[in-house]
């Protein structure tokens, strides 16, 4: 087992389970303008997990999963448009793509290889790292955003 499997198991349970039974106002609710709803954070934890995941792995992603992979960085550290709606940012498209991208991920930071371990790649914030970077990344991301969303669901005005 890898040194990043609890982190990641502990952090991204948690991410999910703050997001998943959300409305699809509460995913579209924003603390105030310009920020990022918590269905658009969903949206990039995933985004940057198959961000991840394709360049490590050289995966091949059909049109909907490159919109989601874009979320990694458009709309978020760019100031391209975020690469979904709010009409298409519902439970069920958070669920999913949580999933889609929770499947990509666990077998690699199961028992990552010494080459997946090795093998360079950009990160969403543009600095050059290696698929160890990349794992400690993804233990540590969601964690950063659950954060983030369960500030967001205390703020005065979040949907009931």
């Amino acid at each position: 087992m890898s040194q990043f499997l609890k982190s990641f198991e502990l952090c991204r349970g948690r991410f999910a389970a703050e997001v998943e039974p959300l409305s699809t106002e509460q995913l579209n609710w924003k603390l105030y303008p310009g920020s990022l709803s918590i269905g658009e954070m969903a949206l990039h934890v995933a985004g940057v997990e198959a961000f991840f995941i394709r360049q490590l792995t050289d995966l091949h992603l059909d049109d909907d999963q490159k919109r989601i992979e874009a979320c990694a960085t458009q709309g978020v550290v760019n100031d391209s448009a975020f690469p979904f709606t709010p009409e298409e940012i519902t439970s069920e498209q958070v669920k999913s793509a949580l999933a889609w991208t929770h499947g990509l991920v666990l077998p690699y930071i199961t028992a990552p290889s010494d080459a997946f371990l090795s093998k360079e790649l950009v990160s969403a914030l543009g600095p050059v790292i290696t698929g160890e970077g990349a794992l400690a990344r993804m233990a540590f991301h969601p964690g950063y955003h659950h954060g983030q969303a369960y500030q967001i669901k205390c703020a005065p005005g979040f949907p009931a």
